[in-house]
């Protein structure tokens, strides 16, 4: 088996075919999709990409269902699951990879009174999307996926802070 680097993306192609058993790679994408892309994106092609290489590290293993268009389904391996647990119980800090569009267009001289008013919307909507989840099925939730969903809701509202600062600020101040 090729020693393989295993990164973020690869854990949590890892993680989501361990929680569910097994997995084609469009299952992967959908429950992505469906459950960690408010706080983790991963490109469909990734999630492919990622399967054929922790098949070939064999941290995966494939089997074909017949019939039908021979679909590919993966469950985790018992190298697989070790990596997986061990990536769980490390506690190292991985500083936050913020990619908001709206702070990268401040900083480049985007004007906060044509921002700041779709982004307090925006923000606002996600905020009230994340705390109608919370409140439905908040209590079917495990103990993590309610602490993920928790840091999405305080994100909201720490962003929908941020964008009522920056429209509030005297438009002529260009101080720090």
């Amino acid at each position: 088996m090729p020693d393989v680097r295993l990164t973020t993306p690869s854990f949590l192609v890892l993680g989501i075919i361990d929680k569910l058993g097994e997995a084609s790679p469009y299952d992967v994408k959908i429950e992505a999709a469906r459950t960690v892309a408010p706080f983790w994106s991963v490109p469909h092609a990734q999630v492919y990409a990622q399967c054929d290489r922790l098949l070939q590290a064999g941290l995966l293993a494939e089997v074909r269902r017949e019939g039908g268009r021979n679909r590919r389904l993966m469950r985790v391996t018992e190298q697989g699951a070790r990596a997986l647990r061990g990536w769980l119980d490390d506690p190292a800090f991985v500083p936050v990879e913020a990619r908001e569009r709206g702070i990268l267009k401040l900083w480049f001289g985007a004007s906060p009174g044509t921002h700041a008013p779709v982004q307090i919307t925006e923000h606002t909507r996600a905020l009230d999307a994340y705390e109608s989840l919370a409140a439905s099925v908040g209590e079917l939730l495990t103990r993590g996926q309610r602490e993920a969903l928790e840091f999405g809701i305080r994100y909201e509202r720490m962003m929908v802070d941020f964008w009522h600062w920056v429209a509030d600020r005297d438009p002529g101040d260009n101080s720090a």
